[in-house]
C-alpha cells in the first residue's frame, strides 16, 4: 500500500490533479508570468507524506525478490499488506516552500483558510518494509526536480 506518489508521468491538471503536481504547475505558471503569489488551499498546516514512484517500483521488486524467510520473519500469515512509505511527512506549508525553491519562484506564498484542509494528517507505517532492509532513494527536493523537468518537458 504506498502513500502519496509523485513523478515523471504524473497529470498536472489544474483542476484534477494531486498536491505535488497541482503545486508543480501553480508555482511554474506564477514564475513564468511574474505573478507576486501563488494561493494555496487550507491552511497549511495539514502534514502529507510523498513518495518518488521510482522509490514505489524499486520497494515493489524487492519484495518480490526477497527469499521466503525474510519475508516470513517479517510478514504476518494474516497480514494483507505492506505499506511503503518514505517514513516522514511535512506541513502543506512547508512542502510548498520546497516546490518554490526547485522551480524558482520568488513570490509569496498565500494559505487560503477558507478553503478546506482536509485530513490533519496521513503517514503510513512502513516499519515490515524497513524490517526487511528496504529504504527509499530519493529525497523530496531531488525528486521534485525530476518532477519538474518531466513538467517542463509535457
Amino acid at each position: 500500500m504506498p502513500t502519496n506518489l509523485y513523478g515523471p508521468g504524473d497529470n498536472y491538471h489544474p483542476e484534477n490533479s494531486h498536491v505535488i503536481p497541482a503545486l508543480i504547475r501553480r508555482f511554474h505558471e506564477a514564475k513564468v508570468n511574474n505573478l507576486p503569489s501563488v494561493l494555496i488551499w487550507g491552511t497549511g498546516t495539514p502534514k502529507r507524506e510523498f513518495l518518488y514512484v521510482d522509490d514505489l517500483a524499486e520497494a515493489a521488486v524487492f519484495v518480490m525478490n526477497s527469499d521466503k524467510l525474510s519475508f516470513d520473519n517479517v510478514i504476518q500469515p494474516m497480514q494483507c499488506h505492506i505499506n511503503v512509505g518514505f517514513g516522514s511527512d511535512l506541513t502543506i506549508s512547508q512542502l510548498a516552500k520546497v516546490i518554490s525553491e526547485v522551480i524558482g519562484f520568488d513570490g509569496d506564498i498565500i494559505f487560503d483558510s477558507s478553503k478546506p484542509d482536509g485530513a490533519s494528517r496521513k503517514l503510513l507505517n512502513s516499519k515490515l518494509l524497513n524490517m526487511m532492509g528496504w529504504a527509499p532513494k530519493w529525497d523530496l527536493t531531488n525528486g521534485l526536480s525530476l518532477t519538474y523537468r518531466d513538467y517542463l518537458n509535457k
